[in-house]
């Protein structure tokens, strides 16, 4: 008979390098216990890398540089669609990833409307803070970015530089995302997103 721990590996194996690999994957193998403890043998026996509690990935090996894990983001993302929530990154995240910042942010924060908590993923801790369901309507990546990040500049600490920059990024915005998102801006943040489309629109 085929253990659990076999099924699971066997099933692994199937899945590309770089997977997340979460307990609630394999629910239809064995108990939930039952599959915390196969896991946690096939972490034990270098099958898979643990990378926080309850939270594998089966590894993608580089020669040169070795074992490649995933990144924070996509570790928050995997969390998401896991738990079937929504996030959109803020604060010094959000900032770095339009570019905006050179700082890389040992933590990194995202809204959400699921549960609040911390995941801490070596050096860098992913927060997931509650937030009201009107800042999780936005529909554009860019757009919603640009919202988080001067909310997190402030209506007063925003540069010219900065401004301009946010309305090359907001060009490459899909003309129907920018309309949707500015309405769910402050006011002082849809006459910098306005800029973008009215440009765009010339």
């Amino acid at each position: 008979m085929i253990s659990i721990e076999e099924k699971i590996q066997k099933e692994i194996s199937t899945k590309k390098e770089g997977t997340l690999l979460f307990p609630a994957d394999f629910k239809h193998i064995g108990s939930s216990e039952a599959v915390r403890l196969a896991l946690h043998r096939l972490y034990k026996d270098e099958f898979i890398t643990r990378i926080a509690q309850g939270i594998y990935v089966r590894p993608k090996k580089n020669k040169l540089i070795g074992e490649l894990l995933p990144t924070a983001e996509e570790i928050a993302y995997g969390i998401a669609q896991r738990d079937k929530i929504k996030i959109v990154p803020t604060g010094v995240y959000a900032l770095h990833a339009l570019g905006l910042s050179q700082q890389i942010p040992l933590k990194l924060t995202f809204l959400t409307d699921g549960a609040p908590r911390e995941i801490k993923i070596g050096k860098q801790i992913i927060k997931l803070k509650r937030t009201t369901p009107k800042n999780l309507k936005a529909l554009g990546k860019i757009s919603s970015l640009v919202i988080q990040a001067l909310r997190s500049i402030g209506k007063e600490k925003v540069t010219k530089e900065q401004e301009l920059k946010i309305v090359e990024l907001l060009k490459e915005e899909s003309e129907t995302n920018l309309i949707h998102d500015l309405d769910l801006a402050p006011v002082w943040i849809q006459k910098i997103m306005s800029k973008a489309f009215l440009n765009d629109k010339n």
